[in-house]
């Protein structure tokens, strides 16, 4: 299942000023009050990264006939995925976007198992992920979001993942 999210919103956060087809600008993950956010900001405004970005990467504005989703470039995804670990209330996020990674073949599942020992059943699953373009591995809870939060989760995981006229 592919889960999609907005495209640049064609307007600069900084200037307000509206993107060209065919500008140059960035885009960045930023850690706000209501979790994960992603800003544009053309490139003749842009100072760096904002203090709070989690991911940062350059992107020119489609054009409008042209503006099929895209998917957020690999190394910002790694990026994301590292910088959710040991972060309790992202955890299903975090889940989601392995899941999402080992599909699209930048993880590789190594081994799925469960910290339970028999006096504790209701551990968590873990699963052991490779990444060979970073050359580590990682672990990560089975965390599937409360039934009450899949909407939520979902919709950041569309943002963070895709931009395009489909998402």
């Amino acid at each position: 299942m592919d889960i999609k999210l907005h495209r640049p919103r064609g307007t600069c956060s900084v200037t307000g000023r509206p993107l060209a087809p065919g500008e140059a600008f960035y885009s960045a993950l930023v850690r706000g009050p209501d979790g994960l956010e992603r800003i544009d900001v053309s490139g003749a405004a842009w100072t760096g990264p904002p203090e709070a970005a989690l991911a940062v990467w350059r992107s020119v504005f489609p054009a409008g006939d042209n503006a099929g989703p895209t998917l957020a470039p690999i190394d910002v995804l790694l990026d994301l995925f590292e910088e959710l670990e040991g972060r309790p209330d992202d955890a299903a996020l975090r889940y989601l976007l392995a899941l999402q990674l080992v599909r699209r073949r930048v993880l590789k599942i190594v081994e799925a198992s469960t910290d339970a020992s028999p006096a504790d059943a209701a551990a968590p699953a873990v699963l052991v992920l490779a990444c060979r373009r970073r050359a580590r591995e990682y672990c990560v809870a089975v965390e599937e979001p409360a039934i009450t939060a899949v909407a939520a989760v979902g919709e950041r995981l569309t943002a963070l993942l895709w931009s395009g006229e489909a998402a």
